[in-house]
């Protein structure tokens, strides 16, 4: 009997991947895969810090100052916006094999939950990528900016660093901001994005629950209170740097504790 493919191998090989439709497909075989029971999940050595995801030679990345400003009241200025949502969608795929393979000590059901996200992910970035297609144009038709993987490299080295930047503050934000983007898809009467925009928005709330789950866990593990690290590391890393306002709903469903809110909102009037 041929041996199972591995878990890690084939987790590090979606990463790789910078043809698009092989990025994708692959990252929804992985799931399933895995979700069957049909992989190998013997560690592989760590990855180092160093590692870079693949990605298509378009878009070209530019400093976040030179992303064109997104006016939703043209065609172009709505294929802008949804460009935008597209390669956020992108790099959050990235970012969940990422955490599979580069934390491969956590528990399975960390596995568990990244490749669910990954896989979710996809279905996003393939929503948002028809809708572009259905304005004439793709993903890689604008410019775009690489802020989302440069916190990915910061957080590189720790497991709860990852949990604690990136799924609750970074995709926390887009609970935040994407109820703003539909009404201004809604008065441009383009009900077929807002539907999009409803699905991510519903599914964001479980992958940054997902995060504060594990971020606790992972305090939890290491004797730290929870809150406490969270804003120590919001100052440290990003000086404690909070947009407003905050979709207080979405993030308690998201595990936002109430005090937690509430020091958010502190740091916004600063």
């Amino acid at each position: 009997m041929a041996a199972m493919p591995n878990l890690f191998e084939l987790t590090t090989a979606a990463l790789l991947e910078s043809d698009l439709d092989g990025k994708l497909e692959q990252a929804e075989r992985l799931a399933v895969l895995y979700r069957d029971g049909r992989l190998d999940v013997a560690l592989r050595p760590q990855l180092p810090g160093t590692l870079e995801a693949g990605r298509p030679g378009r878009p070209v990345l530019v400093p976040p100052r030179e992303v064109p400003k997104r006016r939703l009241g043209s065609a172009e200025g709505r294929a802008a916006m949804l460009h935008a949502i597209a390669h956020i969608e992108f790099n959050a795929i990235n970012l969940a094999l990422d955490a599979v393979v580069r934390f491969q000590q956590m528990p399975e059901a960390f596995r568990a939950d990244w490749l669910r996200v990954a896989q979710e992910e996809v279905h996003h970035f393939r929503l948002v990528r028809g809708r572009l297609r259905d304005l004439g144009r793709d993903y890689g038709d604008f410019p775009a900016h690489d802020g989302l993987w440069a916190l990915a490299r910061e957080t590189a080295a720790d497991p709860l660093l990852r949990m604690a930047l990136v799924p609750r503050v970074m995709e926390a934000r887009g609970l935040d901001v994407t109820p703003g983007i539909m009404e201004r898809f809604c008065a441009a009467g383009d009900r077929e994005t807002v539907a999009v925009l409803e699905v991510i928005l519903r599914d964001e709330i479980g992958h940054v629950e997902a995060g504060s789950r594990w971020f606790r866990h992972l305090c939890g593990e290491r004797g730290l209170e929870p809150e406490k690290t969270y804003f120590e590391l919001l100052g440290r890393h990003l000086g404690n740097r909070v947009s407003c306002p905050l979709h207080h709903e979405a993030r308690r469903a998201a595990g936002f504790s109430h005090s937690e809110l509430e020091r958010l909102e502190q740091l916004c009037r600063r």
